[in-house]
């Protein structure tokens, strides 16, 4: 599995636009989401247009993209989205995103530390 985040900008006029369609997003898309390994996939706004993207793909997101490129819910999805963002340069918003670095996971680093002897807190 891995873990990803991306960041998109929408346009600020489109905003609340992108809020309603993702209160009801098709069926279709979210079961083609599901089987082509999209797990535990969220979008956060903030007010000035930032999207963030957050998903645990089931193998890597390369993989999770490709497979959801061969499905027409997908072409046809992207097409709707597209005029909700800007810096596209003309590709689709599932392919036009920023992956964002992680630097940091609470449950690997526990993992990591679990044989270590833990630490005390400074005396106050």
């Amino acid at each position: 599995m891995q873990r990803a985040c991306f960041r998109l900008h929408l346009r600020q006029d489109r905003i609340d636009a992108y809020r309603e369609r993702h209160a009801a997003v098709w069926p279709e898309m979210l079961q083609a989401l599901k089987q082509a390994g999209w797990d535990n996939y969220s979008l956060f706004i903030a007010p000035d247009g930032t999207l963030i993207g957050y998903v645990e793909a089931s193998d890597s997101i390369d993989q999770a993209q490709a497979r959801m490129a061969l499905t027409d819910v997908n072409t046809r999805w992207q097409e709707q989205m597209g005029e909700f963002f800007t810096e596209l340069d003309g590709a689709s918003p599932d392919e036009g995103f920023e992956l964002l670095d992680e630097i940091f996971h609470l449950e690997d680093q526990l993992a990591s530390s679990a044989g270590d002897e833990p630490t005390s807190a400074p005396a106050r």
